[in-house]
C-alpha cells in the first residue's frame, strides 16, 4: 500500500510519515485511537440491542 505524500495528517494536518501512514506520528496515531475508544468516532447505523449480543454465539466468525 503506498501512501498518498500530498495529503496531510488528518490529525494535526502536518505532513504524513511512511512509518506511520496514514498519519505523521506515533502520538497523532495514539490520539486516533483513542478517538475511536472514547466514541469520539462512530459508525452509522442503529445501536445493538443487548437482547442481540446476548443471543449470538461470538466464537463463530462470519
Amino acid at each position: 500500500m503506498t501512501t498518498n505524500p500530498t495529503r496531510p495528517c488528518p490529525i494535526c494536518r502536518k505532513p504524513r510519515s511512511a512509518d506511520f501512514a496514514p498519519f505523521c506520528s506515533q502520538r497523532c496515531k495514539d490520539r486516533d485511537l483513542a478517538q475511536w475508544f472514547g466514541d469520539g468516532y462512530a459508525v452509522p447505523g442503529r445501536p445493538a440491542l443487548p437482547e442481540e449480543l446476548a443471543e449470538r454465539n461470538w466464537d463463530e466468525q462470519d
